[in-house]
């Protein structure tokens, strides 16, 4: 298989939105509780939400659903799924699904998207700050609640409220691969990624508000949870901690940088005060 078998279009008919349900499933360990089911599906899509799915062949290799809401004053869309089958996950599946879904909703009239994510998910804020270019000003502790019941909810629901401003100058150098550049200069990071991998974490508070602010994070957050629970529980309230304060001083996440430093992948938040979130 190649990235040229997939083909990206609008689920239809009940079959494909219950490939929909399973997926959910099979990539989140929902239990049937919390899946979003086939008939608020079907509602949705009805109503003018989107729902698109990429195939090979007749496998749902992933899909996107998301919905119209309101923000400050305007129409927007809230993408709040996007999933894709482990074994396409090389096949830069995810990227073709925001396309289409930014299409979709352009035709609707609507030029902001939004959504969350775990802001400890190294690969995800690459994806979404670098190669989308979203941004973001909120973080919302526990989302969904403290006992949400997939498997990927052991550490909490903190997440980023990003959004996506679709037709903005910054969103469209990215989506034409304009590679942004991090000059952090000597900017000493909030929240950094020690030797032993655990956070180190300086005094943020002490009222001094630099143009820019940094915020590390491991590179894999998950396997570093396979090997210390504990450690994982004390990267969510040292960042959640760093996070919540930026933000109330003004900050606006812009930009996510992965780099080396010594034998360490580190995820570097890049935050500007005083930025405009268009």
């Amino acid at each position: 298989m190649n990235a040229v078998d997939i083909v990206v279009r609008d689920i239809e008919g009940q079959a494909e939105m219950r490939a929909v349900e399973e997926l959910q499933k099979e990539v989140w360990g929902l239990p049937d509780l919390d899946v979003v089911p086939l008939t608020q599906l079907v509602a949705a899509k009805a109503s003018g939400g989107v729902v698109i799915g990429a195939f090979d062949r007749d496998i749902l290799a992933g899909f996107a659903y998301g919905f119209a809401g309101y923000e400050e004053g305007r129409v927007i869309h809230h993408s709040h799924m996007l999933a894709v089958r482990p074994g396409y996950r090389s096949f830069n599946i995810g990227y073709l699904l925001k396309l289409a879904q930014r299409e979709r909703v352009l035709e609707q009239g609507i030029a902001r998207m939004t959504w969350t994510f775990d802001p400890l998910q190294s690969l995800n804020a690459y994806f979404n700050f670098n190669k989308l270019g979203v941004v973001s000003d909120r973080y919302f502790v526990n989302f969904y609640g403290e006992d949400a019941a997939s498997f990927l909810h052991r550490n909490g629901t903190d997440r980023l409220w990003v959004r996506w401003l679709l037709t903005s100058r910054h969103v469209c150098e990215r989506l034409d691969g304009a590679v942004p550049a991090f000059d952090i200069g000597n900017v000493r990071p909030l929240v950094e990624v020690g030797k032993d991998h655990a956070p180190r974490s300086r005094a943020f508070d002490d009222g001094s508000f630099d143009e820019q602010a940094v915020i590390e994070i491991p590179a894999d957050i998950n396997g570093l949870g396979q090997q210390s629970g504990e450690m994982t529980a004390q990267w969510r309230e040292a960042t959640r901690s760093a996070f919540t304060w930026a933000l109330a001083a003004g900050y606006l996440i812009k930009g996510f940088h992965r780099g080396n430093r010594g034998d360490q992948t580190v995820g570097r938040y890049v935050l500007q005060r005083g930025g405009s979130i268009g």
